[in-house]
């Protein structure tokens, strides 16, 4: 059977919200997987997303969760994380491996730090340890376009802060596609959840995380900066399992388009996701 037959599409609910999320794979270790901003809701791309992540699939069954539906009209990385951590619970996951990107990198580094019970090994990629002013410009800039409705320029301009130029300008057509479906509420969602961006400060959090940790970047990332990665080292410090790895010229989509991304992302999990029971944290020296 295809990859992408096997894709089920569930609803977490917790009694005070509904989230949704997909899940492929028959590994016996269970990945959460935390993507980051985006326009339209990743559960539109659920056979997409499994069949770029088949390489786990023999090892784990994958989660991937959306936000929650009914978002508060003021939402923040914390308020996300805690969510999240509660939905991931209502699928009877007690010990996950966990992936975040971008603002599902923030998210991850959350849940980590409030929830270590919950995960096992931590992947952070394109993310980084705080947003302040500089680092938030580019996100802004999404905010405005999204407020002013108008769907095609944000298409654009997320696509050339994301990606390489050439990626950029060989999707050009397909966004513009894409940007026609984009609805008004799909829009005023995207705000509340890109302003929870804004003066984001995840290093204390950093400091309480005891699982392993794979930090991934690139040199070229133009939506937090070139030093994103290595804010987040640093405040891990010296630890033998935390791991940074820098890619030159993917830009910060490169969990999309650098070709060994996501068996880089594997050699780390099986090396160091469960590890332990429920509890345990014997990778701690």
């Amino acid at each position: 059977m295809d990859q992408t037959e096997r894709v089920r599409r569930m609803t977490a609910e917790t009694g005070s919200f509904r989230m949704d999320c997909f899940r492929f794979g028959q590994g016996d270790r269970s990945l959460v997987i935390l993507p980051g901003l985006s326009v339209q809701s990743v559960m539109g791309q659920a056979e997409a997303v499994a069949e770029a992540y088949r390489p786990l699939t023999g090892d784990f069954t994958v989660y991937v969760f959306d936000r929650r539906r009914d978002l508060p009209d003021s939402y923040t990385v914390d308020g996300m994380a805690e969510d999240t951590a509660k939905a991931v619970r209502t699928f009877g996951l007690e010990r996950v491996s966990l992936f975040g990107v971008s603002q599902g990198g923030m998210i991850a580094m959350k849940i980590a730090a409030a929830h270590p019970e919950l995960v096992d090994a931590l992947v952070l990629g394109s993310t980084t340890a705080r947003v302040t002013g500089a680092e938030y410009r580019v996100i802004e800039n999404w905010i405005r376009l999204a407020r002013e409705k108008d769907a095609a320029a944000l298409y654009r301009a997320f696509a050339e802060a994301v990606y390489p130029k050439s990626v950029a300008d060989a999707s050009r057509e397909l966004l513009e596609r894409a940007a026609e479906t984009v609805t008004e509420e799909e829009l005023g969602r995207f705000v509340v959840l890109a302003e929870a961006a804004g003066g984001f400060d995840g290093r204390e959090d950093l400091q309480r995380i005891t699982c392993p940790v794979l930090i991934i970047g690139d040199k070229d990332d133009r939506v937090l900066g070139p030093g994103a990665a290595e804010s987040i080292r640093d405040c891990l410090g010296e630890r033998p399992d935390a791991e940074l790895y820098l890619y030159d010229g993917f830009g910060h989509a490169a969990y999309d388009t650098a070709p060994d991304y996501k068996e880089r992302v594997l050699r780390f999990l099986l090396r160091y996701g469960g590890s332990g029971e429920k509890g345990e944290t014997p990778w701690i020296r």
